[in-house]
């Protein structure tokens, strides 16, 4: 994102994921020990734990992949049992590792439709960060700081989902997120 999108589209800003929500932990964590609930991919890059590392270099990072979590949600099974069974055992496994984490991030943009089971398995003290908002209200305050941008938006929307992957299980995937139906199209790249 920071390294080729400037260079193939250089008129097009590009708002991430992970800075937005790393540049909040410091307003969450008392212990100043934090954990990272992520996939694999997104656990092994350490991108996390670099930003956090950046920003606020006296926090712990504690990360932990759940490998599970995103079958289960795109399968929609994340409300059943088996859901109850992975979130308990990553959450389990992370406590493990550092019993001062009291400020947990989800590191993934699925995550927050198992909150409700996260909440459940968790001490009550420790605060849950999630991407969508945070990172919402970043491009909320970063269009009000950019008006030049923010003006040439158009104000009547319209979505249109694409996918390299398969477009019906996209579909299903995206109705479960949106809790609506959508209709996606496979295109090639």
């Amino acid at each position: 994102q920071e390294n080729d999108l400037p260079v193939l589209f250089p008129n097009k800003r590009v708002l991430g994921v992970i800075r937005p929500t790393v540049e909040q932990v410091g307003n969450y964590t008392l212990s100043e020990h934090i954990g990272i609930l992520g996939t694999e991919g997104t656990i092994q890059s350490e991108s996390y734990t670099i930003e956090v590392n950046k920003l606020f270099p006296h926090i712990i990072v504690v990360p932990q992949a759940c490998p599970m979590w995103v079958p289960l949600i795109e399968n929609n099974e994340h409300e059943g049992n088996g859901a109850d069974y992975f979130v308990q055992k990553y959450l389990s496994e992370l406590l493990a590792k550092d019993n001062l984490i009291d400020t947990i991030v989800l590191g993934c943009t699925h995550y927050p439709l198992l909150l409700n089971k996260i909440q459940q398995y968790l001490p009550s003290n420790i605060r849950i960060l999630s991407q969508g908002e945070i990172v919402a209200n970043s491009l909320q305050n970063y269009l009000f700081r950019h008006p030049e941008i923010e003006s040439k938006l158009s104000k009547e929307g319209k979505c249109s989902f694409f996918t390299t992957e398969s477009a019906s299980k996209f579909t299903s995937s995206a109705s479960i997120f949106l809790k609506k139906e959508v209709k996606a199209e496979r295109i090639l790249l």
